[in-house]
């Protein structure tokens, strides 16, 4: 049966596709060196994929696709299991999560044309998580690692299957004290908790109508002493993990819960329906500093000697009363649905058709408390009424369809699609003193609706050599609140490559081409913005334009060898630039000119792996490099202050089988335990991972 929640599905699918997809299954993440089971580096190893690194752990990762930004994962389409798993993807999509990679099975990347089937961000591509999925027979799993900065990860999984019944239980914890040193001491570490749950009722597999209904809940506990607060460039230069005094109170506190029933129904061999209802629930609450004397973290680092006497109290100094302001920022998140996919195939043609219902909320409900420095300690001095920082609700509602139809005509594979979105936005605002929400003192209603057509056609020139190309609309909503002059982001995007798909041999070389007519940007906190009110910023026009290439290859079996040496290869080349001047209140842009680069997009970026596999051993040695990037827009040399470190990060990893069942294996990440800026938002400069260990043991039935 074909799984229509799986958006590539394998490799021999994604050389098949009209556009360029990606698909790491369990074997490819296994040769992809990582602890922590890093999302940054996992995602790094697709072409096209921009990360921008923010704690070095990769709780939070900003993932961009072909130029599209990558603040807070906000303009991609992000999924699990096929569904929509950001906390309210319409209203809201700068959100703070990301699910747990660690349990997943499989990462899948679409781009270009075919990725139009999913929404609604279709500017750059779509990322689909897929998770653990029930075992047709008895199986378990554990694996259990520790190492550097007292870090402790555990996986643990079972599950198994009848003719008519299946279950899988599965659970994903992991720990550290962290490698950032606290002025004064103090914790700098996270702990985060995953929980997975499945059962499935289906007919006998070979019924001549198949149905089968998979109840999935999930839930995710995350308690992180992570801070907004960076370093100014020279305390990075004399320690680059040192964490300032007036970071000691940040914290992050965050639950996600999910839930799916998805019905599956196969009438016929040709036809096909599965429909899911969905939930997710979401509330995070981040208690960090945000302001010094009165002045933003930002601007206090940027220029500390401007204002000394602030950057004192931020290192520890005395001070009076109401001298430090931390925000919590309290949010609430919901997003729910339904969604029906029909597949069928007929002659030359397999369609799609789906249709999507889907409403999501923010709710926030923010306040600030006031601090006073005293002997290194932050001392509460004045506690902030509820809501009295922020007090609103924005709402979206949305309806999504679309048809995509491959077609294949001998050499040729054509594959048009269109897809259709409408959406209905609400924010409603509430006085700073109104806690019990009496009365709004705001209601902001907009909407937007697009077509959104895409086609894409492959020829296969030999047997696992094939062209491809397409050209489809790009389409980003803008959120609720936004004024008249606030235009959707809308883009016309090409691709045209070529693929290789042979016997110890995967290959993909594309180049692609973004014209924006518009451009969004999202003032968040995250940005530097230091109100962090999510308002919308358009960029106009614009154009992103560069080369991916990736390979595949066992160079050992291409040699005959008894050994095998995988080889993974991903380079990107990145050109990006505004097509029209503007002022912005935007921090990443500032006042543009014509011609100006955009920030947080990096010229090249490499990753690169190889293996050694023989009997019971197997090593890796990877490494990870991305040229330096610009913070704020502009052109030419990048100014002192303004632009993030070019790095190589090199990685290494080890495994031995003690018995079929039982592996140990070890891994170091920074083997040259290189010390870099890579990135310098929301505030100051901040540090990748350091050299860190792991080791642990696997054990499977």
């Amino acid at each position: 049966v074909v799984d229509r929640l799986k958006t590539v599905g394998s490799d021999a699918r994604a050389f098949r596709l009209p556009g360029s997809a990606h698909y790491l299954g369990p074997e490819e993440l296994a040769e992809i060196p990582t602890l922590f089971d890093d999302a940054n580096r996992l995602l790094r190893s697709v072409p096209g994929v921009y990360v921008q690194e923010e704690e070095g752990y990769g709780l939070r990762p900003n993932v961009g696709i072909r130029g599209s930004g990558s603040e807070r994962s906000s303009k991609i389409t992000l999924m699990e299991d096929g569904v929509l798993i950001a906390p309210a993807p319409y209203s809201a999509p700068a959100a703070y999560y990301f699910p747990v990679v660690g349990r997943m099975e499989a990462i899948e990347v679409r781009k270009g044309s075919s990725q139009v089937r999913h929404g609604p961000f279709t500017v750059g591509g779509a990322v689909n998580l897929v998770s653990s999925p029930i075992p047709e027979r008895f199986s378990a799993l554990a694996d259990v690692d520790g190492g550097s900065d007292a870090t402790g990860v555990a996986r643990l999984r079972a599950g198994g299957s009848s003719e008519h019944l299946g279950w899988l239980a599965e659970t994903y914890q992991v720990r550290t004290d962290g490698f950032k040193r606290l002025d004064g001491g103090g914790d700098t570490g996270f702990e985060i908790s995953d929980w997975l749950v499945k059962g499935r009722v289906r007919t006998a597999p070979d019924a001549a109508r198949y149905h089968e209904l998979t109840l999935k809940l999930g839930r995710t506990d995350e308690t992180s002493n992570e801070t907004y607060l960076g370093l100014t460039d020279a305390d990075f230069e004399a320690d680059p993990f040192r964490r300032y005094t007036a970071s000691q109170r940040d914290v992050m506190n965050a639950e996600h819960e999910q839930a799916t029933l998805t019905w599956l129904f196969r009438p016929t061999p040709s036809l096909d329906l599965t429909t899911v209802v969905y939930r997710n629930d979401f509330h995070r609450n981040w208690y960090k500093l945000d302001s010094a004397l009165g002045v933003g973290i930002a601007s206090v680092l940027d220029d500390p000697a401007a204002h000394p006497e602030a950057m004192a109290v931020l290192e520890g100094a005395d001070s009076g009363d109401d001298a430090l302001s931390v925000r919590a920022n309290n949010r609430t998140y919901y997003g729910h649905g339904v969604q029906t996919i029909v597949g069928l195939v007929s002659g030359p043609h397999s369609a799609e058709f789906g249709v999507r219902w889907h409403a999501d909320e923010e709710d926030r409900f923010q306040h600030d408390d006031r601090y006073r420095m005293s002997g290194g300690r932050m001392v509460l001095s004045r506690a902030g009424a509820p809501g009295s920082q922020a007090n609103r609700v924005g709402e979206a509602s949305a309806w999504a369809a679309f048809v995509q139809d491959e077609i294949a005509l001998g050499r040729w594979t054509v594959t048009p699609g269109l897809r259709y979105e409408t959406i209905e936005f609400t924010r409603t605002d509430y006085g700073s003193d109104d806690p019990g929400r009496a009365a709004p003192t705001r209601v902001r209603e907009n909407d937007v609706s697009a077509w959104i057509p895409g086609i894409g056609a492959t020829y296969e020139w030999a047997d696992g050599l094939a062209l491809f190309g397409g050209v489809h609309r790009g389409f980003g909503p803008p959120g609720p609140g936004a004024d008249e002059e606030t235009e959707s982001e809308k883009s016309v995007n090409y691709e045209l490559g070529v693929k290789v798909d042979r016997a110890g041999l995967g290959a993909q070389l594309v180049g692609f081409y973004s014209d924006y007519a518009n451009i969004l940007g999202r003032a968040t906190l995250a940005t530097g913005d230091p109100t962090g009110a999510g308002e919308l910023f358009n960029g106009g026009s614009a154009v992103v334009a560069g080369i991916e290439a990736a390979v595949e290859a066992d160079a050992a079996w291409l040699a005959g060898s008894e050994w095998s040496v995988p080889v993974r290869l991903a380079w990107t080349l990145t050109r990006a630039e505004f097509g029209s001047s503007f002022e912005s209140d935007f921090e990443p842009w500032g006042d543009v000119a014509e011609g100006d680069e955009l920030p947080y997009l990096p010229e090249h970026q490499l990753s690169a792996s190889v293996g050694v596999e023989r009997g019971r051993w197997d090593a890796a040695l990877s490494v990870q490099a991305v040229s330096e990037m610009r913070t704020v827009a502009g052109r030419g040399e990048i100014p002192d202050g303004e632009g993030t470190d070019a790095f190589a990060i090199w990685s290494a990893s080890a495994g031995y089988a003690i018995t079929p069942w039982a592996t140990i294996q070890a891994g170091i990440e920074n083997l040259t335990d290189a010390t870099y800026v890579v990135a310098r938002r929301p505030a100051g400069a901040r540090p990748g991972l350091p050299r860190t260990f792991q080791a642990g043991i696997r054990l499977t039935y």
